[in-house]
């Protein structure tokens, strides 16, 4: 049995997560940021532009598979979408409603829901973690089954 899910029923709260426009999670050191075909295409179609056009415009290839790009900040590197500036103070994702599953799932990644010393170390970074609003154990498992990092 999971960590967060010990003494609980499927439908209690496990977990706390509220965004709070920090953009940790989309800064930093070199990362990746991986995407089905079907995001890819998403993400064209909301830009108007070709798939072919957006990948060349907008992703790099690694060796995980196509990631975005990123773009050097004083932070380290930020995702190509991350916007600092639409809300003073604030860092706000130019792609929101089409981001792909693995921005859509943090925190709940199964490398950050293995343990609690795993939580804990994400939550250094992210000050919306164990804040906001709660989520089932039985969400946390479709959150962390739907990407693989």
């Amino acid at each position: 049995m999971e960590w967060f899910a010990e003494s609980k029923s499927d439908a209690d709260p496990a977990l706390s997560f509220g965004c709070t426009l920090c953009g940790n999670c989309c800064s930093g050191p070199p990362g990746y940021v991986l995407m089905t075909d079907d995001e890819l295409a998403a993400l064209a179609k909301r830009l108007g532009i070709s798939t072919k056009c957006f990948i060349a415009e907008y992703t790099v290839m690694s060796e995980e598979g196509r990631s975005l790009k990123e773009r050097p900040s004083e932070r380290g590197l930020d995702c190509i979408f991350l916007d600092r500036e639409k809300i003073p103070g604030k860092a706000v994702c130019g792609v929101y409603e089409d981001r792909p599953a693995q921005c859509r799932t943090w925190p709940f990644w199964p490398s950050v829901t293995k343990s609690r010393v795993t939580w804990d170390r994400a939550k250094r970074s992210c000050p919306g973690m164990d804040k906001g609003k709660p989520y089932t154990v039985q969400q946390i498992r479709i959150l962390r089954d739907a990407v693989k990092i």
